[in-house]
């Protein structure tokens, strides 16, 4: 079975929103850790903050039908794609890692580059894995959180609990 983190994301609706996707994904996925949520500004464009986390599941499915179904789960929440990349999101849904597979197929790459360049993806992974080793670096994601500058990315912590058995923090 391949571990597999996502990360998820909303600014509309987003309590809503994310609540509804780490549900959709339990659906999907059976078993789910999450991190805490955490509130962002908007990164890229002006926008309502975002709440973001990142879960862990295990599962048999290959990258591709993980990615496929992770997709289908923004569409049926409303996911819009047809607007500029950086955009208000009702679900956003990231395929971070892949257990430690390294690739590049089409529009998707493992491991996420935003893992080592926004706070909203590092931080909630550090808490969920801090030992998890970054398939690039070799750097876990505790020393790679620790090592971060976080001088413009702000982030608060909320007292959201998503999962049933959510990690210590």
């Amino acid at each position: 079975m391949a571990i597999v983190y996502v990360g998820i994301g909303s600014n509309i609706d987003a309590e809503a929103m994310v609540t509804a996707g780490v549900h959709a994904l339990q659906r999907e996925f059976d078993q789910l850790e999450c991190s805490p949520v955490y509130r962002t500004a908007a990164v890229g464009f002006d926008g309502d903050p975002f709440l973001n986390l990142v879960c862990r599941f295990s599962t048999d499915s290959d990258v591709s039908e993980v990615d496929r179904r992770l997709h289908a789960i923004e569409d049926r929440h409303g996911r819009r794609r047809d607007g500029p990349k950086f955009s208000s999101r009702t679900l956003d849904i990231d395929l971070l890692m892949y257990d430690q597979q390294c690739l590049q197929q089409d529009s998707l790459t493992l491991p996420r580059g935003e893992i080592l360049r926004y706070a909203f993806v590092l931080r909630p992974l550090a808490d969920l894995a801090p030992d998890l080793l970054h398939p690039q670096t070799g750097t876990s994601m505790a020393k790679l959180w620790q090592e971060f500058d976080t001088q413009d990315q702000a982030l608060e912590k909320l007292d959201l609990t998503l999962c049933p058995a959510s990690p210590r923090t």
